[in-house]
């Protein structure tokens, strides 16, 4: 038998104010990637249960997963490089505040404009995701302007 019970969904809209063009973000141009929600730390990433969009995100290298780009990290997040790092282009919601092993995927933005002062990390934020200079080298199909 069909259910008609009432159901509720929560959605976030992506505010995308530090994305200066569309430039960059037509299908096939923003790669699909697994996100290891267990890297993300909730006070910085996703306060409110949604990983936000504009958070620099790595690779992590046994896994081939991504988490915040962080240089105190010992999973490959620390080892910048333009196959491993982009800016997380889809923010998403948290599937699941108990359990943070049940990972969430996404879209990764790896070449476009930027402004880099409306991405959503403050620099020095704990648990990383935030735009270093080394992310900044590592990200070269990146026009960040001012």
């Amino acid at each position: 038998m069909t259910s008609i019970a009432v159901q509720s969904t929560e959605f976030q809209n992506d505010n995308r104010q530090w994305l200066l063009s569309p430039h960059g973000t037509d299908p096939g141009t923003t790669p699909s990637i697994t996100l290891d929600v267990s890297t993300f730390t909730q006070a910085t990433h996703y306060p409110n249960g949604f990983i936000v969009s504009g958070i620099v995100i790595a690779q992590i290298t046994a896994t081939k997963k991504y988490g915040p780009a962080d240089s105190t990290a010992t999973d490959g997040r620390q080892t910048l490089t333009p196959s491993t790092v982009g800016i997380l282009f889809a923010g998403r919601k948290i599937p699941n505040l108990l359990d943070l092993t049940k990972d969430v995927g996404s879209a990764l933005l790896v070449h476009g404009f930027v402004d880099p002062a409306k991405l959503p990390i403050a620099n020095a934020a704990a648990g990383g995701g935030f735009l270093t200079t080394a992310a900044r080298d590592a990200l070269r199909l990146i026009h960040f302007a001012s």
